[in-house]
C-alpha cells in the first residue's frame, strides 16, 4: 500500500517539474506559463489514466456489487497524492497570474504570500475543500469502508475525469487568448456534453444501476440504500451542479457573443496583461473543475 502510495507522490509532482523545466528550457517559456501549462498537463495526464482504469473495471465487474478487479484500490491508492498536489499546483497557478496582475496595477507593491494563500483560499474554497474530501474522507471509504464490494460503481465513478482534458484545455485557449477561435468554441461544446454526462448524469445512473440489479423501482432506491451512501452521492454531486451550471452560464455566453471582447496582444505573461480569465474558462466564478 504504501509504495504505491509512494509511486504516486513521486509520478504526479515528478510529471509536473519535469514538464515545466522542459517548456521552460526547451522552447523558452516563462515560469508563470510553464507552471500553469504544466499543472493543466499533469490534471488531463491524470484524468486519461483514471477514465482509462475505470473503463478496465467497469467492463470487468458483470456482478456490479459482488465482482472485484485488483485496480480499483490499486488506482485509488495511487493517485490520492494526485489531490494533495493539485492543491498546492492551483495555488501556483493563482500566484503567477496574481503577480502579473500586480505588476500592471502596481510594481513596487507585489501582493504578499499569506496574502495570496488567504485570497486563493476564499476564491477557491469549494475545489480545495473537495480535494481535502477526496482525500480525509472518500479515500478511506473507497479502500476499507467498503470491503472490497461495489468495484463497478467505483470504476464508473472514475470515468467521471473523461470532462477533464476538454476543461484544462479551454483554459490554455484562454491563457493564450484564443477564446474567439474555433477550437475554443469546439471545446466548449464537448465540455458542456462531457461534464453533463460524465458528472452531473453520473449518480442518477449510478442509482439507475442498482435498480436494476436489485430488481426495484428507482425512486426506492435512496430508501434501500445506506443513508452514508446517500450523503456521499449529494456532498460529491451538489458541486458538479454548481460548476456546470457556470459552465452553462458562460458557454451561453461564448455562442452568443454577449461577453465577446478582442484579445491584447501579446503573451498572457506579458506586462499589460491583465489577470487570467476565470480558470474554466466559462465563468465569473474562478473554479478548477478539473476534478474529481
Amino acid at each position: 500500500m504504501l509504495r504505491i502510495i509512494a509511486a504516486g507522490s513521486i509520478f504526479f509532482p515528478g510529471l509536473f517539474l519535469l514538464s515545466k523545466r522542459c517548456l521552460k528550457n526547451g522552447l523558452g517559456w516563462s515560469e508563470g506559463d510553464a507552471t500553469i501549462v504544466s499543472a493543466r498537463l499533469v490534471s488531463s495526464v491524470q484524468a486519461i489514466m483514471a477514465s482509462s482504469a475505470g473503463y478496465v473495471i467497469a467492463s470487468s465487474c458483470k456482478d456490479v456489487i459482488e465482482d472485484q478487479h485488483w485496480l480499483t484500490s490499486t488506482y485509488i491508492l495511487f493517485a490520492v497524492p494526485y489531490f494533495a498536489y493539485d492543491i498546492y499546483a492551483m495555488f501556483l497557478c493563482y500566484w503567477y497570474k496574481l503577480q502579473v496582475k500586480g505588476h500592471e496595477e502596481d510594481l513596487a507593491k507585489p501582493k504578499p504570500i499569506g496574502s495570496a494563500v488567504a485570497s486563493y483560499l476564499r476564491r477557491e474554497f469549494l475545489m480545495v475543500l473537495h480535494h481535502v474530501v477526496m482525500v480525509t474522507v472518500c479515500f478511506p471509504v473507497s479502500v476499507f469502508w467498503r470491503q472490497g464490494k461495489g468495484d463497478y460503481f467505483q470504476g464508473v465513478m472514475f470515468m467521471a475525469e473523461l470532462s477533464t482534458p476538454s476543461v484544462c484545455l479551454g483554459k490554455v485557449l484562454i491563457q493564450y487568448k484564443k477564446q474567439h477561435t474555433l477550437l475554443h468554441k469546439v471545446n466548449g461544446a464537448l465540455m458542456l456534453v462531457t461534464f453533463f454526462i460524465c458528472r452531473v448524469l453520473l449518480f442518477p445512473y449510478l442509482y439507475y444501476t442498482y435498480s436494476r440489479y436489485a430488481s426495484i423501482p428507482l425512486y426506492t432506491v435512496p430508501l434501500v440504500a445506506p443513508w452514508q451512501c446517500n450523503l456521499g452521492a449529494f456532498c460529491l454531486m451538489a458541486p458538479q451542479v454548481y460548476w456546470f451550471t457556470l459552465i452553462c452560464r458562460g458557454a451561453f455566453r461564448l455562442f452568443t457573443g454577449a461577453s465577446r471582447s478582442h484579445p491584447p496582444a501579446g503573451s498572457c505573461s506579458g506586462k499589460n496583461n491583465p489577470l487570467a480569465p476565470p480558470a474554466n474558462g466559462y465563468s465569473q466564478a474562478d473554479t478548477e473543475t478539473g476534478a474529481h
